[in-house]
């Protein structure tokens, strides 16, 4: 298995780094989000909420947010590009205050086995290249939980790795966001190594 290392900003499994919503744009979020909505923190009761600040699931009793955010238009502003039509925003889990960001964990974030998941290519302009719909391999038969999960979850990682490999293949590929296939929520960027 590949090494998976980290540190407050980001989660680096192999070549690829998935970024979180950067510190500068969540606190914009914190107040009003990309729709110019304000932002209505509440206590998650169940959790599991994918939360882009620290890429990792809601527990319950945490305070989040479900916030409109525009992570190509945001990209686009930093870098001079324009992508036209192809600017989206949509909804995304935070915490409702600062929290530390990505910690410690293996593999890609919200690699759940048997998610379906987009890779969405980009070029250096902000225009879609292409993508496809991943499906991540399930857990093996047999395997207690715990087990299954972990395995599911290192399965996914490669899955999504490979992608990423393949996305990143293109050289006109400036950017990929990796996206929920089901609801077509952002779950976490990754830029040219």
């Amino acid at each position: 298995m590949t090494t998976t290392t980290t540190d407050t900003t980001h989660t680096t499994y192999a070549a690829y780094t998935a970024l979180p919503i950067p510190p500068a744009a969540l606190t914009a979020l914190r107040a009003r989000d990309d729709a110019g909505r304000p932002c209505l923190p509440y206590e998650d009761p169940e959790g599991g909420a994918p939360l882009r600040c620290c890429l990792r699931r809601s527990r319950p009793g945490e305070r989040i947010a479900l916030v409109s955010y525009a992570p190509l238009r945001r990209w686009a502003a930093a870098t001079g590009a324009d992508p036209g039509a192809y600017d989206e925003q949509g909804p995304v889990f935070v915490h409702g205050a600062e929290c530390g960001g990505p910690s410690a964990g293996a593999g890609h974030p919200f690699a759940n086995a048997g998610a379906l998941r987009t890779v969405r290519r980009y070029d250096a302009g902000g225009r879609i290249l292409g993508g496809r719909v991943l499906a991540l391999p399930g857990a093996g038969a047999g395997a207690g939980a715990e087990a299954g999960a972990e395995a599911g979850a290192e399965a996914g990682s490669e899955a999504v790795e490979q992608a990423l490999a393949e996305a990143f293949a293109d050289p006109l590929t400036a950017l990929v966001h990796v996206r929920a296939a089901e609801y077509g929520c952002f779950l976490f960027e990754v830029r040219r190594p």
